[in-house]
C-alpha cells in the first residue's frame, strides 16, 4: 500500500535553508554518522531498524531525519474512508517508534551535497554521512488541481479524499449523505501511492449505496446514483491479470469507465478533465467527488543532484544503489524503482537495500536483488478483497497461489481480514521495527 510519513512532513521539507554553504560553520563530530536516513516513513524506519539489528553499528551511528510529529499507517485510510476504522488508531508519534540507539533529527532536509557527503537541514545545520539512504516518500500536491484545496476545506462541498489525514474524515460522511445523483472517483496520471486505492474506496462506496438501496449493479440506469471512475490510465489496473478481473467487475457493476481522464480543476459541482488521448478537455457535473490528488517526489529531492529526469532518486532497479553516487541508496516512494509505490513493496525493498549497504561497508559488491515485488489488497466490497501481488514485468507473484494454488484475482473474505485487521497490526508491531518481511513473514 501507499507510503508517506505525513503531508505535513512534505510541506515542512520545502522550508528554505536559512544559512548558505559559504557561511555555515563546519560539521561537528556530533553531527557525523555512518548512515544518515532521510525519511521516517515505512521505508526509512524499517531500513534503519534492520541496519541496527545487524549488530554492526554503535549507538547513534545511524541517524533518521524527518520533520514529522506523527507516523501514519496510510494503507488504513481506505478503511477510514469506508467507515471501518478511525484515523486516530492508525498513527503513532514518530519519535516513539524510533529505537533509542538511533539518532533522531526532527528536522526537514533542504539540500543534498553528495560530492561532500553531507545534507543540509531546514535549520541550516549540516550532517555528514558515510552512507546516505533517501526515503522521504511522495508529496501530495493538492494545489496542482485548481480549486481542490478550497473544495476539500469546505465542509459543505461534496468533495473528499482518503489521501491525507486532514481530509480522510470527510469521505465516509459524504458517502452517507449522497442519496441521488452523480458520483465520480478520480485517479491522476503520473506517480501515485497505491495505484489501487482510488478504486478501493469506490468499490466500498458502491457497496454502501447498494446496501442502502440506492444503487442496483444489475440495472444502474434505473438507480438513484450514477457512478463513474475517471482515471489517467488507459485501463483499470496496470497488471494484465488483475486488470482483466477488475474490468469484469467494473462492467458487471455498471460503473462508467472514463479512461485517460486526468482531473485538472474543481469549481462548484463541476469537475474538468484533461484528455490524455488528445481529445478536448471535458467538464462533468457531480453530486459526489472523491479525488486522488496529483503526487510527486518532494521538491528537495526533485531539484537535487540525486534525481533522475522524472524527479526520483536515480537508483539501480535491482540493487537500490544510486547510479552515480555509490554511497547513496533509496527505497520507497521517492525512489526510481519502477514498481507500484506501496508499503508492501518496502517489505521486499528494505532487506535488499540493507544487505547491499552492509556488503559495501565490508568492501564487497552488492549481491541482493529486488525483483519488483509489491502488493495491492484491493477491497472490492465490504468483506472481500482481491489480493494483487506482482513483480517487475508486471507479472503476478502470488503468495497464496504458490502455497495453496489459490487464484488471488478472485476476491475473498480471508484476504479482507488480512487487509482490515492483520496488516495494520503487523505494521506497528513488526514492520516499523524491521522485523517483517512481507510474504517471507517475520525476519527476526
Amino acid at each position: 500500500m501507499f507510503r508517506q510519513v505525513t503531508t505535513a512532513a512534505s510541506r515542512a521539507h520545502a522550508v528554505p535553508s536559512i544559512r548558505s554553504f559559504a557561511t555555515a560553520s563546519p560539521v561537528s563530530a556530533a553531527r557525523s554518522h555512518k548512515v544518515v536516513v532521510v525519511g521516517g516513513g515505512s521505508a526509512g524506519i524499517s531500513i534503519s531498524h534492520q541496519l541496527l539489528q545487524s549488530g554492526k553499528f554503535k549507538t547513534h551511528d545511524i541517524a533518521i531525519v524527518d520533520p514529522a510529529e506523527w507516523h501514519h499507517y496510510q494503507p488504513g485510510w481506505t478503511l477510514v474512508g469506508g467507515g471501518l476504522k478511525d484515523r486516530e488508531e492508525l498513527r503513532r508519534p514518530l519519535r516513539s517508534l524510533i529505537d533509542s540507539q538511533l539518532k533522531f533529527y526532527n528536522e526537514s532536509v533542504t539540500t543534498f551535497t553528495p560530492e561532500g557527503n553531507f545534507v543540509t537541514l531546514g535549520n541550516g545545520d549540516k550532517i555528514n554521512y558515510e552512507q546516505l539512504i533517501v526515503a522521504p516518500g511522495l508529496s501530495i500536491n493538492l494545489g496542482n488541481i485548481k480549486g481542490l484545496p478550497e473544495a476539500l476545506a469546505n465542509p459543505d462541498a461534496p468533495v473528499s479524499s482518503i489521501y491525507t489525514y486532514d481530509t480522510v474524515n470527510k469521505v465516509f460522511p459524504n458517502i452517507e449523505k449522497l442519496k441521488k445523483g452523480s458520483a465520480i472517483f478520480t485517479q491522476p496520471a503520473g506517480a501515485i501511492k497505491c495505484a489501487g486505492a482510488p478504486q478501493k474506496i469506490m468499490w466500498l462506496a458502491l457497496d454502501h449505496w447498494k446496501r442502502a438501496g440506492l444503487y442496483n449493479p444489475g440495472n444502474p440506469s434505473n438507480s438513484s446514483i450514477d457512478i463513474s471512475f475517471a482515471t489517467g490510465l488507459p485501463v483499470m489496473f496496470g497488471v494484465p491479470k488483475y486488470n482483466a478481473a477488475l474490468t469484469a467487475i467494473q462492467q458487471e457493476r455498471g460503473v462508467n469507465a472514463l479512461f485517460q481522464h486526468d482531473l485538472i480543476a474543481v469549481e462548484g459541482n463541476k469537475a474538468t478533465f484533461a484528455r490524455l488521448d488528445g481529445k478536448e478537455a471535458v467538464t462533468k457535473e457531480f453530486d459526489f467527488l472523491h479525488v486522488a490528488p496529483k503526487m510527486s517526489s518532494p521538491a528537495f529531492v526533485k531539484d537535487s543532484p540525486l534525481a533522475n529526469e522524472a524527479g526520483f532518486v536515480d537508483v539501480d532497479d535491482a540493487t537500490t544503489q544510486h547510479k552515480k553516487y555509490a554511497n547513496v541508496w533509496s527505497a520507497g516512494d521517492a525512489s526510481s524503482l519502477p514498481t507500484s509505490k506501496t508499503a508492501a513493496a518496502v517489505t521486499a525493498e528494505a532487506p535488499v537495500l540493507t544487505r547491499n549497504l552492509l556488503q559495501v561497508l565490508d568492501g564487497k559488491k552488492p549481491d541482493a536483488v529486488y525483483d519488483g515485488y509489491t502488493s495491492c489488497p484491493m477491497t472490492t466490497e465490504y468483506g472481500k478483497v482481491m489480493l494483487a501481488e506482482f513483480k517487475y514485468g508486471p507479472e503476478p507473484k502470488e503468495t497464496f497461489g504458490k502455497w495453496f494454488g489459490i487464484d488471488q484475482s478472485i476476491p475473498r473474505s480471508s484476504f479482507y481480514y488480512l487487509k482490515k485487521d492483520f496488516f495494520p497490526w503487523v505494521y506497528f508491531n513488526s514492520m516499523v521495527k524491521g522485523k517483517w518481511g512481507g510474504p517471507k513473514g517475520w525476519t527476526k
